[in-house]
């Protein structure tokens, strides 16, 4: 029998779940096949057009209604690091980040919690969901309730509703030949969590950039004119990448010396801390990419299970590293140089 956990005993909540974050995401692949042919048809009569859904894999849906965007999204996983608090603050940034990802701002959230009842005390899911109100309190979004079932793995996320400029959307499907790529954080948060998950090592690098919100990437992209855009998470770069450069009709071309990565993360490839989320999204793209002579670390790298990521802008974007750029479509979407 298992001992319920007091606060007097130090909970390590990744020890509950059997993936961490983003990571645990179905392989795309996988769900492709899932919500092939589930297209809504357009629906008569209706005065609320749907201008962005299933069709081309995007981060949120987006209906217009009465000259408004309205971008809806949900986002939830299991327990990414083992600070409650941290947790809902990352499980927030990352749900609110689909919203910016579509060039949107978030105005409402809803709390999505799945609680071990029966082994976990709810002043840990307190914190939690502490956390995630703090987070979307800093974006401007009200948090109004929410749902909870008793399930025998904790998850913590957000269905988030937003506002945009139906003419300002970031699309993934908007990409064009000839406009660079550019990435507004770092790689390397699913490595790290693997590592945390496995030793307890706690990286606050990891954590601090995973707790950022997008609002100021997404703000830069719109001001410098990007039409294009996604967030890079549970699928990887790569994985995020194949899909916008489909959904664009281009081929993208990475820099895989300009990518930046966390401190610590290419020693956590190194030393095997990789999870299966990871293998199967660089199995999913492998047909589609040109690796070249790229190594193995970096391409694991390149497809690490990310949790709430940076913005993946086909434009400059001020303070952001450039990665690459889009060509016309070639015989791959994706080229690794």
């Amino acid at each position: 029998m298992t001992a319920t956990p007091t606060r007097r005993t130090p909970v390590r909540l990744t020890r509950f779940a059997h993936g961490g974050g983003c990571a645990c995401k179905i392989p795309p692949g996988e769900l492709e096949e899932v919500v092939a042919g589930l297209t809504a048809p357009a629906l008569a009569g209706g005065d609320t057009p749907l201008l962005v859904g299933l069709a081309t894999g995007d981060d949120a849906a987006v209906v217009t209604h009465r000259g408004i965007a309205v971008v809806c999204t949900a986002d939830f996983f299991t327990p990414v690091v083992d600070d409650p608090y941290d947790w809902g603050r990352i499980a927030a940034a990352n749900a609110l980040s689909d919203v910016y990802a579509m060039g949107g701002r978030p105005v409402l959230a809803v709390n999505l919690l799945g609680w071990p009842r029966d082994l976990l005390p709810f002043d840990l899911a307190r914190e939690v969901l502490r956390g995630g109100l703090d987070t979307a309190t800093e974006a401007g979004c009200h948090v109004g309730g929410g749902h909870s079932v008793d399930d025998p793995e904790p998850k913590y996320g957000m269905a988030v509703t937003g506002v945009a400029d139906p003419g300002r959307l970031l699309r993934n499907d908007a990409g064009r030949p000839g406009l660079p790529l550019s990435l507004t954080k770092p790689l390397g948060t699913g490595v790290l969590n693997n590592r945390h998950k496995a030793t307890g090592e706690r990286f606050e690098h990891a954590v601090a950039t995973m707790a950022a919100l997008n609002r100021e990437a997404a703000e830069a992209a719109l001001a410098a004119g990007a039409e294009c855009a996604t967030d890079v998470t549970g699928f990887g770069l790569l994985g995020h990448l194949h899909k916008l450069a489909r959904a664009s009709g281009v081929t993208a071309v990475v820099d895989t010396a300009a990518v930046p990565y966390l401190e610590g993360a290419r020693e956590a490839v190194r030393d095997g801390y990789v999870s299966g989320g990871t293998r199967r999204n660089l199995e999913w793209v492998a047909p589609h990419t040109d690796f070249g002579d790229t190594d193995v670390d970096t391409r694991l790298l390149l497809a690490d299970a990310q949790t709430s990521g940076g913005l993946l802008v086909a434009g400059e974007v001020p303070g952001a590293p450039v990665v690459g750029e889009l060509v016309p479509r070639g015989p791959h979407s994706l080229v690794l140089r």
